[in-house]
C-alpha cells in the first residue's frame, strides 16, 4: 500500500492518514494523533531537523544495531484499532517488533520500504464501508504525501 493522503484537522486531536492499494483503488483510513501526522509529513518531505526526533532516533538505533527495516505489516484490526509490526533484517535473522501503525508508517516512509496490509483487514473495512465511528478531521488541510514469515502474496496488499 502507498501513503496517499494526510488529513490534518486544526480543530481535532484525531488526524487521518490514508493508504491506497498499489495499482488498485482500495483505501484504508487510519486515525493518528497530531504529533504522528506531523512526523509522517515531515519524513515524507525529508525536512531537516537540528536534533533527532523519535522516528529518526529509532531509525538510527536500528542501523546502529546492524539491522535494516525491510517492511511494515499492518496485520490486525480489533475494536477499531490497527496493529502493525516492523520487520527487521539482521544478517540471516528476521526480527519482528510490535508497533503502532502511525510509528511504523513514519519509519516506512522515511526508509522507503513497503507497507503491507492484510487482505482480511481490507475486506473488513470494505464490509463496514470505511472505519465505523470515524468522522474525518474538520478545519484542516490535506497533505499529499512481506509480512512476517512465509506467506502467500495474495493475502497482503
Amino acid at each position: 500500500m502507498t501513503l496517499t493522503r494526510i488529513l490534518i484537522g486544526e480543530m481535532s486531536d484525531a488526524q487521518l492518514i490514508e493508504l491506497t492499494e498499489a495499482g488498485g483503488t482500495r483505501r484504508i483510513p487510519i486515525v493518528v494523533g497530531v504529533a504522528e501526522a506531523f512526523a509522517i509529513e515531515r519524513r515524507i518531505k525529508r525536512m531537516e531537523i537540528p536534533r533527532p526526533m523519535t522516528h529518526e532516533l529509532l531509525s538510527a538505533t536500528i542501523v546502529a544495531l546492524g539491522a535494516t527495516l525491510e517492511r511494515v505489516v499492518i496485520h490486525d484490526l480489533a475494536a477499531g484499532t490497527f496493529y502493525a509490526m516492523l520487520c527487521l533484517q539482521r544478517g540471516d535473522e528476521e526480527i519482528q517488533v510490535d508497533a503502532r501503525p502511525s510509528d511504523a508508517i513514519a519509519l516506512a516512509v522515511g526508509a522507503d520500504v513497503p507497507i503491507l496490509v492484510s487482505e482480511a483487514i481490507i475486506d473488513e473495512i470494505e464490509r463496514e464501508g470505511g472505519m465505523p465511528g470515524f468522522d474525518p478531521p474538520i478545519g484542516g488541510g490535506d497533505s499529499d504525501p512481506s509480512p512476517p514469515g512465509s506467506h502467500d502474496d495474495s493475502e497482503w496488499a
